[in-house]
């Protein structure tokens, strides 16, 4: 009998490599089944690219859609992209561990590797432990969301149609996915408090990391928290709080968005679309009705993300305050990185910035390109950045692009949401195979370079 362990090693694939794999496999896998003519309710196949644009953008919980989810698929098809968006927010190699679980197999040093990848986890001890824990949390916190959700929907809907809904969005929400099947993502739910405040919630805790929420429970005082977990909820609280007013007063007499709600539900709106760019991609209010203002600024929130470790998508917040302290350090004139009385390792800034650098690339790429693409079709190229950003991002909001983009747009953001979900340093680090060998036993003299 063949052993599999052997194929692997034979194919010199390192965790990253396996996991963009398997990645892909996934999402081909889900393209096939959403192909099929009875996941349509037309009866009609909906075409290999469009299907595989669907199923990619459930897979790296995105949310962008080149079809009403509500109205073109059937429960087949609705059910497919409800699993895909599960295997895609808690991760390829957790879902795997959870079936190895329950068919009682070891789990090996491989899986293990593949899992920490995964997980952005730092070391291998507790990994088995960690991902049960954050099966158990996914599957408990999205029950519980379920639950409040369904206060609202059930007493639309009916009690059948209504826990459907709740699952459905719930599993969507804590994935940060953004995939609806009300038809118009939460636009009829602007002043359900039940609905907003759940979504909200849910968005936040699936964008902050598994290991930082289990953190935050395990010890429950801040100042016994780790250093990134202090990171990452200053910042998410930051970016969530100031992104809210910013979005209240830009936009709080525009008619096509804030102008009509009264004051409470400006607010409460005002927080949604701050929270959603986490990389959730719902909306309770037109997206394409921003002014430009306010569109720059969930532009700015959308490339930023969540956490790592997390459903989200992004640079990740860590990255984004590390630069931030760095800058100011630097320009106080401190000689080391320090925060919370912690110094920040001086390969952990650089990683930031390669994060950034390599991020920034694939955006600048990828909008040129279909800027040259899908500008004719009457689109501006404010909405093509702002489609590529919730792309990369992993984000699903969208001014409109999205359904009318070329085959050629439609491949290039397909490939775009992937590497937003795999990671951008994950792609770089699968690319640079020999990266080992590059690590030498001299280094060169230091030479002077002016910067700035």
């Amino acid at each position: 009998m063949n052993n599999p362990n052997k194929n692997y090693d034979s194919l010199k694939l390192n965790p990253s490599h396996f996991l963009i794999l398997w990645f892909g496999i996934t999402i081909l896998t889900g393209a096939t089944l959403l192909n099929l003519p009875f996941a349509s309710i037309d009866g009609n196949s909906i075409g290999f690219i469009d299907a595989l644009f669907t199923s990619a953008s459930a897979v790296c919980v995105t949310g962008l859609i080149v079809v009403n989810t509500a109205a073109h698929w059937t429960l087949f098809g609705k059910i497919v992209i409800l699993i895909l968006i599960q295997i895609g927010g808690l991760g390829i190699m957790t879902m795997a561990t959870l079936i190895a679980f329950l068919l009682g197999r070891r789990i090996t040093l491989k899986d293990r590797l593949l899992i920490r990848e995964e997980l952005n986890a730092t070391t291998l001890q507790g990994i088995v432990l960690l991902t049960k824990r954050v099966l158990f949390m996914t599957i408990g916190i999205e029950a519980i969301g379920a639950v409040f959700l369904s206060f609202s929907f059930t007493k639309e809907m009916g009690m059948i149609k209504g826990i459907w809904y709740s699952i459905f969005h719930a599993v969507s929400a804590f994935c940060n996915a953004g995939f609806d099947i009300t038809g118009n993502s939460l636009v009829d739910y602007t002043d359900d408090i039940i609905v907003n405040i759940t979504v909200m919630l849910l968005i936040v805790l699936g964008g902050i990391g598994f290991y930082v929420f289990m953190e935050v429970l395990r010890e429950r005082r801040f100042r016994y928290f780790s250093l990134h977990t202090k990171l990452v909820l200053i910042t998410t609280t930051i970016l969530i709080i100031f992104g809210a007013i910013l979005v209240l007063v830009m936009e709080y007499n525009n008619p096509a968005t804030l102008g009509l709600l009264n004051v409470k539900d400006k607010i409460m709106a005002s927080f949604f679309q701050s929270v959603t760019p986490r990389t959730a991609g719902f909306n309770t209010i037109d997206t394409a009705g921003l002014k430009y203002s306010t569109s720059f600024l969930i532009i700015i929130l959308m490339f930023i993300g969540g956490s790592p470790g997390s459903t989200a998508g992004g640079i990740k917040t860590t990255t984004t305050g590390i630069i931030i302290i760095s800058t100011y350090r630097l320009v106080m004139g401190y000689e080391d990185i320090e925060f919370f009385k912690k110094r920040i390792d001086l390969k952990t800034v650089i990683r930031a910035l390669s994060v950034v650098t390599i991020a920034t690339f694939v955006v600048a790429v990828v909008t040129i390109i279909l800027s040259i693409t899908e500008i004719n079709s009457g689109f501006t190229f404010h909405d093509v950045f702002f489609e590529v950003i919730s792309a990369f991002g992993t984000v699903g909001l969208s001014r409109g692009l999205t359904p009318n983009l070329s085959n050629i747009g439609r491949i290039i953001i397909t490939f775009t949401m992937f590497i937003g979900r795999i990671g951008p340093l994950t792609i770089a680090f699968a690319i640079a195979q020999g990266q080992d060998k590059n690590k030498g036993n001299y280094r060169f003299p230091i030479g002077k370079i002016l910067v700035g």
